[in-house]
């Protein structure tokens, strides 16, 4: 999007809907672009100064230095529940001040504020103050707690919903790239002989500088609540942003789910080192090495979300994500059992060992699995929460994110303790992380059939959609669609960025597995007046419901599967919900939609059986990944919906292939 500049203001995001707007190849577009790509460097910079300064600090009182009151097994702990500190106390806080202000004023302001405290750290390097480190180390927590709304905050604003997936994988990637330089430029700056510390404190105001520089570069986000006045109270806050969080359990369960991956993440990370000396026998350059494998498997699958979600906001993959972070976990497990006994190996060494590959693959793997779970989770509050609340509600995620992982701390402490080894631990969190995610995916089974749907319209089918940025993203809306097999909802659940309710004929709650599948999706059941009057009374009422909630309804409006393959006429059934939502004040837009090429799939009446059409009778009768596809047309304003016309419309999206 192109920026203006007029005087010495800044340009302005401004969020705009349609494809066309913000059309871009691929996600990595966005980084020649200004509304991204200053943002996404002043947040890389900053990950990378918070990480160079906590491990080159951590190296130099663990090996360099001999401090009383700080024992090198605790300088670790210490260093880490300082930083986290910030974010317990004053993630509230931070909240309200990125709703009420203009998040790039507040970018700024931090990154002043880092440049201040990398200053004082500079001191503290130069001469070997731990005291002035320890209070810088919990400064840089309180920047980052400050920023943690603004990262996720901003990106709602200056990206559509095509793109808002991608990008977060952006922010996802960058942010474990950083870490990853930063702890590897700490541990080498460090290291080097009497000016080490000089080059760290160099190092660290150096790169604060920078993010401030490019911090210049972001356009004006304004204020989504400007009004709100700020409770200061952090205890009586942070209990109202998660009381507000709950609020939508969607949003809600969703941040539980984030917060379960930090501390499943968070279990890995704080063994690594543990686990490369007693259980691998690998010296620290094997503990580094695992570090970056885990980095790169979560940068890769943070950046493979776009490309899985044909960019939209695909939470489907969040369940895949979930799966492959139990199998690899328990592969782990089983990889790491019984090694042979051995001196310290070097790198080299390690990787002169064949089966030490199984194991790197097993970490590359859980950590890519680890990236397709928190993205898509991340894109889904970020959609779902209020504009003017969404920054409460990710410092209410931070919130939870800290107490998770002092949580995970713990337990893996407790657990040590009672004489567990590192891969038994792991071991229980893989099994806990099965047990939680279906947990997470039974109440909120959206979660599920997403997760269906893309596996439907990705494994089973090669399918294709032309026009789905006719689906309105937000507002009360009516999709109609042709009806050619069992499985056309969920297909159309996989085209549709949002939930969709479905009329559906009474009988295919019947079948097993989809019966199951349309329950849990909160299907409506519709019978013919005359046989259930009841029935069909309370369709039209809980399709007038879902309008007036804002939501997608979805109808097929010939009343039934076809049975030689032809659209058959439509019903008067589409008069009467509109008549419903026109009395409740409504004038939803109906959206034609036309499936094709499903005929003759196993899911469709093709089969002939005692000269009856029937469906699922010969598996893969058309083989796998048949080409499939779904047609979305124009929306038809209310006051012009008419059944014949609709089906015109519908005839020629069909003809369109």
């Amino acid at each position: 999007m192109k920026q203006t500049i007029a005087g010495d203001q800044p340009a302005s995001v401004q969020p705009q809907a349609g494809p066309d707007n913000h059309a871009h190849p691929n996600q990595f577009s966005l980084l020649g672009q200004r509304r991204f790509a200053p943002f996404f460097w002043t947040q890389f910079s900053g990950a990378a100064n918070d990480n160079l300064f906590k491990f080159a600090f951590t190296v130099m009182v663990t090996y360099q230095l001999q401090v009383e009151w700080l024992p090198p097994a605790m300088a670790g702990l210490v260093i880490g529940a300082l930083f986290i500190l910030p974010f317990l106390l004053f993630s509230a806080t931070s909240g309200q001040i990125t709703d009420k202000y203009d998040k790039t004023r507040i970018i700024r302001f931090v990154k002043n504020l880092e440049i201040g405290i990398m200053a004082i750290a500079a001191y503290g390097f130069l001469n070997d103050q731990v005291a002035v480190l320890l209070a810088c180390t919990f400064l840089m927590g309180l920047h980052s707690t400050l920023f943690g709304p603004v990262k996720f905050a901003y990106l709602p604003q200056a990206l559509n919903e095509r793109e808002l997936t991608g990008g977060n994988g952006m922010v996802e990637m960058g942010t474990f790239v950083a870490i990853l330089l930063g702890n590897i430029a700490g541990g080498l700056l460090v290291a080097v002989p009497e000016i080490g510390h000089a080059q760290v404190a160099i190092a660290c105001v150096a790169l604060a500088i920078a993010g401030r520089a490019v911090a210049q570069y972001i356009p004006a986000a304004p204020a989504t609540d400007p009004g709100l006045k700020i409770n200061w109270n952090p205890v009586s806050e942070t209990w109202r942003n998660l009381k507000m969080a709950h609020g939508d359990l969607v949003v809600f369960r969703s941040l539980l789910g984030i917060s379960w991956m930090w501390f499943f993440g968070a279990v890995f990370l704080s063994q690594f080192p543990s686990f490369a000396r007693d259980v691998l026998h690998g010296d620290e350059q094997v503990a580094s090495l695992l570090l970056v494998v885990f980095s790169i498997g979560i940068g890769t699958g943070s950046l493979l979300c776009e490309v899985l979600s044909r960019r939209h906001v695909e939470i489907g993959l969040v369940p895949m994500g979930a799966i492959g972070m139990s199998v690899f976990a328990i592969d782990l497990y089983f990889a790491s059992r019984g090694l042979p006994p051995a001196d310290l190996l070097t790198l080299g060494e390690f990787l002169a060992k064949p089966y030490h590959w199984r194991l790197m693959a097993d970490l590359m793997l859980l950590s890519l699995f680890a990236g397709l779970y928190s993205v898509p989770m991340y894109a889904l509050i970020q959609l779902r929460s209020k504009p003017t609340h969404r920054a409460r509600i990710i410092a209410a995620n931070n919130i939870l994110n800290a107490l998770f992982m002092i949580a995970s701390s713990v337990i893996a402490g407790a657990l040590l303790q009672m004489g567990m080894s590192i891969p038994e631990i792991f071991l229980i969190v893989a099994i806990a992380n099965a047990v939680v995610a279906s947990y997470i995916f039974l109440l909120v089974p959206e979660y599920l059939l997403r997760f269906v749907a893309w596996v439907m319209s990705h494994i089973i089918y090669r399918f294709k959609v032309k026009g789905d940025q006719n689906i309105p993203l937000e507002g009360p809306a009516i999709l109609v669609c042709n009806h050619v097999s069992f499985v056309d909802a969920v297909l159309m659940m996989a085209a549709s960025p949002r939930p969709i309710f479905f009329i559906m004929d009474h009988r295919i709650f019947r079948i097993p597995v989809l019966g199951a599948l349309f329950r849990l999706a909160k299907a409506i059941p519709i019978a013919p007046r005359a046989e259930d009057e009841r029935a069909y009374e309370n369709a039209f009422e809980q399709a007038a419901r879902i309008l007036r909630e804002g939501d997608l309804l979805a109808i097929f409006p010939e009343g039934g599967l076809t049975r030689d393959g032809n659209l058959q006429p439509f019903k008067g059934g589409i008069m009467k919900v509109l008549e419903r939502a026109r009395a409740d004040g409504l004038a939803p837009p109906v959206v034609p939609m036309a499936l094709t090429n499903l005929w003759g799939s196993f899911f469709s009446r093709v089969e002939q059986v005692n000269g009856n059409r029937v469906a699922m009778v010969r598996p893969f009768r058309r083989g796998m990944l048949s080409r499939v596809g779904l047609n979305i047309g124009a929306a038809v304003p209310a006051e012009m919906v008419r059944p014949e016309g609709l089906r015109e419309d519908v005839a020629g999206l069909l003809k369109q292939g």
